[in-house]
């Protein structure tokens, strides 16, 4: 019995401001005409349009995903983002050290319950690194 698959969220639009404070914004995608329009008015000019956004992030690293797998880059990453040494990550997940370097290195596996403790630690979504 399959269950229940949540809706995706292409129902939203994220606007990203790089501006001291104010960073990211969520609604939904109906208004975003509106919001185009506002700009406009307000003497913003468009400087990119989709084909020009960036390189999705997949597509720059790869080689090291090809290498390590996705789950053990996004573990460095949001490790490193939290600033948070190997050491002091596994003494607060209670393993060794070496056991999350092995994941982080991909040569051992991330299990659910040990995504949803690094999750709650690193504060993300413990699907990132299944």
């Amino acid at each position: 019995m399959s269950a229940p698959m949540k809706k995706p969220r292409t129902d939203q639009v994220e606007i990203s401001l790089n501006e001291g404070t104010f960073g990211r914004f969520v609604g939904p995608r109906t208004r975003l005409r509106l919001i185009r329009t506002l700009l406009r008015e307000l003497d913003f000019k468009q400087i990119s349009n989709n084909a020009e956004a960036g390189i999705p992030w997949r597509e720059v690293v790869k080689d090291e995903i090809a290498k390590f797998g996705e789950p053990a880059l996004v573990l460095r990453g949001v490790r490193a983002r939290e600033e948070m040494s190997q050491s002091e990550l596994a003494r607060r997940l209670k393993i060794p050290q070496s056991n999350l370097s092995k994941m982080e290195n991909g040569t051992r596996p991330i299990s659910k319950k040990m995504a949803v403790k690094l999750a709650e630690i690193l504060r993300t979504d413990y699907r990132v690194f299944l």
